[in-house]
């Protein structure tokens, strides 16, 4: 049996805690994994001097996979974001963020089942800011044809190799004719003449499209979004199912892979033990299932399966962390699942 070598990144906040109770989960369930951990965020800083420490970086791309915890990112002042900067420097262009409603947690919405697709390098994210006066700020806007058409067709392969049947591409090409409107061209052209007749393409404009998800976002699939619109819109689509506890995230490249919570770090609760570890540990089911898909690695599959199965079935006995509605804390959720795996 082949163990992958995966870089942990615990994260800020109640990151490390949520870290350590997903990989004993992990350890429990047999992945073939063995971890070595470095650091970013807050903890990087107050260590190293720096948020995004350059051995972290070379960590991932030596062995091309992590798991990272949530890391603080301060608002409107500060350091730049770990997240943008992770995503730049290894060219992580595709942010995937699964959706879907699970057993035990109700919501006003049923049978969501819906994939967020975002470009992850370019957009207003490019993080080009100037003051042109006192009081005048420009922010660019930063597209290519090159990177639209890569998202589009990462989006329409793995719509394809999931058994999806639509990929729907949200903009506001109406308004910015130039930069929305070479995002949408680039992928209707992936969709007509790269062979993906088998998968349905649409267009939505991005703000009926808010409209339309929060009317029904059961009619819709996968969707292929720019930076800005697709870091919204996840956030939003996670409100259907519980919010961004339950939700896994992943930023794929070509060559490395960094799999992560989305939510926050919340220091408000750091070390009180009480922290939901769901989205962390869904996310590493995401990290399996890649490793199985990319490597041929059947064993990270079952394993993906059988924790998936096993904090399904904890969730639906009512085996939850406060947030949730639960009196469960962090370590006894982990054991709730580990308590289910095998059956």
């Amino acid at each position: 049996m082949t163990t992958h070598h995966i870089v942990l990144i615990p994260g800020d906040g109640i990151g490390p805690e949520v870290a350590a109770a997903t990989t004993r989960v992990l350890e429990a369930a047999g992945a073939p994994v063995d971890w070595v951990e470095y650091h970013a965020g807050v903890a990087a800083l107050e260590t190293q001097g720096e948020v995004l420490p350059e051995a972290t970086l070379e960590a991932i791309r030596e062995r091309g996979l992590a798991l990272k915890g949530p890391c603080t990112t301060p608002v409107g002042e500060g350091f730049t974001s770990v997240n943008v900067q992770l995503r730049k420097r290894l060219d992580l262009y595709a942010a995937v963020r699964p959706v879907r409603n699970l057993p035990g947690i109700r919501t006003r919405y049923e049978g969501v089942d819906l994939v967020v697709i975002r470009e992850n390098t370019e957009g207003l994210y490019s993080g080009i800011e100037n003051e042109i006066t006192k009081g005048v700020v420009t922010s660019l806007k930063v597209a290519t044809e090159a990177a639209s058409t890569r998202i589009a067709r990462w989006a329409f392969h793995y719509a394809r190799e999931r058994g999806r049947k639509k990929v729907t591409v949200m903009h506001k090409a109406n308004i910015m004719k130039m930069t929305d409107g070479m995002f949408i061209r680039c992928a209707r052209d992936v969709h007509r003449n790269e062979g993906f007749a088998d998968v349905q393409h649409e267009e939505v404009i991005i703000d009926a499209g808010c409209m339309k998800l929060v009317q029904d976002p059961t009619q819709f699939d996968v969707l292929l979004l720019e930076n800005l619109y697709g870091d919204v819109l996840s956030d939003l689509c996670a409100g259907f199912v519980g919010g961004l506890g339950v939700i896994p995230g992943a930023n794929i490249g070509d060559e490395y892979a960094v799999f992560e919570a989305v939510h926050g770090s919340a220091p408000d609760i750091a070390g009180q033990g009480v922290a939901n570890p769901l989205a962390l540990l869904m996310s590493a089911v995401m990290m399996l299932n890649h490793i199985a898909d990319t490597k041929a690695d059947e064993t990270c599959r079952s394993v993906a399966v059988a924790i998936r199965e096993a904090y399904n079935r904890a969730l639906s006995d009512g085996q939850k962390t406060r947030d949730l509605g639960g009196t469960l804390d962090t370590e006894g959720f982990a054991s709730a699942v580990i308590d289910r795996l095998g059956g």
